[in-house]
């Protein structure tokens, strides 16, 4: 018998009949649990300290705080807590700046029930969810960014080893734990340890803002990579 906690989950959105919506879907699953509700960015701040949930789905366009605003400082008070935004906004501007705010995925509310679930579980295996058009979007975006300052040439780099390397272009193609396992013939354990290591060196919060920085860098795969 499985004896492991379910996800604490925090539901913050400023249409009650969506969280309750969310809520039921989300009690359906055995592995999770909806531990709080809020209307607004500053009722979610108050709800996340009180209920120390797991995971937070943040809507972005609320009252008397928005969501970027909420993610960010439920992000400095609380850093082990999990934010994924889930929106009906497909704005870029709203997708840049909740990755800067420090939201670890970044979800469009036309899901599915089971692509839900999924992805939330995803988040708490350490993985940064996008919808697949936000993914193309952020890519797009650090492709075509101008760097304000010169870019450090290969010793200024922080040194990450071959195989962190190797993770961190995997996880910029859009590739889960598993897959870079299954990819690279190591455990999903493994991958877990490189990716931690390279988010530390390179100073960065999450796996988008490492995709970010391999494309930024011109460190992605090649067409004569192997």
């Amino acid at each position: 018998m499985d004896t492991a906690e379910p996800i604490k989950i925090l539901l913050v959105d400023d249409s009650p009949l969506l969280r309750h919506a969310i809520a039921t879907l989300v009690e359906m699953q055995e592995d999770m649990a909806v531990v709080g509700h809020a209307a607004n960015g500053l009722e979610a701040i108050e709800q996340a300290h009180e209920h120390k949930p797991d995971l937070v789905v943040m809507d972005i366009e609320m009252p008397v705080m928005n969501g970027v605003e909420a993610t960010r400082h439920i992000r400095e008070q609380l850093p082990w807590v999990k934010i994924v935004v889930l929106t009906v906004s497909d704005d870029d501007d709203y997708l840049f700046d909740a990755i800067r705010a420090g939201a670890d995925g970044y979800l469009l509310k036309d899901l599915r029930p089971e692509q839900l679930y999924d992805l939330l579980r995803a988040v708490m295996r350490d993985e940064s969810p996008l919808a697949p058009a936000m993914a193309a979007r952020l890519v797009g975006e650090f492709r075509g960014r101008k760097v304000r300052t010169p870019a450090p040439d290969e010793e200024e780099r922080p040194q990450l080893t071959r195989r962190e390397l190797e993770t961190l272009r995997l996880v910029a193609d859009g590739l889960s734990n598993k897959e870079i396992g299954t990819r690279l013939c190591i455990t999903e354990g493994t991958v877990k340890n490189h990716i931690h290591n390279a988010l530390q060196k390179l100073q960065l919060e999450n796996r988008i803002q490492a995709a970010g920085y391999i494309v930024r860098q011109g460190l992605g795969h090649r067409p004569t990579d192997s």
